[in-house]
């Protein structure tokens, strides 16, 4: 399958040439398949920010290229700027970034700048607004008089209102309570069942990754160090500890555990330790 988005030996140096000169990618190279859900981990200053803006053209290589659809997107100007709509990026704490007076001039700001006509705004608005459980009431009010998680949601729509075909996430549940993280979580997977879109989600949380992501890519020392799926990721659980990341509870008790002697298998799911510990005489009793 031809990947929908694919990233070939990437270097990114910021102020190159000067006193102040840090290489923030260092050859990097993935492919990207259209529908997968692909979570980034890596500790902070890894590079994971400098890669999300390289997927969407707001940053160009130092060298390397970034192709969408086979097509390297700072051959032209055009590109470039499909880029920026087809790769929607969604920032941490989006919802510092709303300023219209109405919810739905805010989500409407993506389609207006794509120069869409007016039925194809307000569709894009309704549609986007229901992915991520904004009712028709909502769309009329200020954006400042809602919740720091509908503010979320607001921020959200606007970008999966330009229906990008990759949508690619800074952390977006942080901050949330559990409820509205397991809403926002939810609002994504349902975008990318819907269009059949790429996901590609940075978060520190390691039970979020673990249990919806395909595939992990684990940013160290401006380097791609690892990318596989969550399972053969979390078998290098001491690897990723040495990288200063955190890993998924139930996996940091098995570990302990084969520490202790035991022979247990590496798990990163609930599910999976529940099947584990059954293995065991008492497992069940215990869970």
């Amino acid at each position: 399958m031809k990947p929908i988005l694919e990233i070939k030996n990437v270097t990114y140096i910021y102020s190159a040439g000067t006193p102040f000169e840090h290489k923030a990618l260092d050859d990097v190279s993935f492919a990207v398949s259209r529908g997968e859900f692909i979570g980034i981990i890596g500790h902070t200053g890894s590079g994971k920010s400098t890669l999300m803006q390289q997927l969407n053209g707001l940053l160009k290589p130092t060298s390397g290229t970034v192709l969408l659809d086979g097509q390297d997107i700072w051959a032209d100007k055009k590109l470039t700027r499909q880029a920026r709509f087809r790769v929607g990026l969604v920032f941490q704490y989006p919802e510092y970034q709303l300023f219209e007076e109405t919810v739905y001039k805010d989500i409407a700001f993506g389609p207006k700048n794509m120069g869409l006509d007016e039925q194809e705004i307000d569709r894009r608005v309704r549609e986007a607004a229901g992915f991520v459980g904004l009712t028709d009431q909502q769309l009329e009010v200020s954006p400042f008089d809602l919740s720091g998680g509908q503010k979320r949601r607001v921020a959200i729509a606007g970008v999966i209102a330009m229906e990008p075909e990759v949508l690619i996430l800074d952390e977006p549940t942080a901050g949330l309570d559990p409820v509205g993280r397991a809403e926002i979580l939810g609002n994504i997977e349902q975008y990318r069942k819907a269009k059949n879109a790429t996901v590609m989600m940075v978060s520190h949380s390691m039970e979020d990754v673990a249990r919806l992501t395909d595939r992990l890519l684990v940013m160290n020392g401006a380097r791609l160090a690892m990318d596989a799926a969550p399972a053969e990721i979390f078998t290098h659980a001491e690897q990723l500890v040495e990288m200063g990341l955190n890993i998924p509870q139930v996996t940091q008790v098995f570990l302990h555990l084969r520490k202790m002697g035991l022979d247990v298998p590496n798990v990163y799911t609930i599910d999976q330790a529940v099947k584990a510990l059954k293995g065991f005489g008492g497992g069940a009793n215990i869970c």
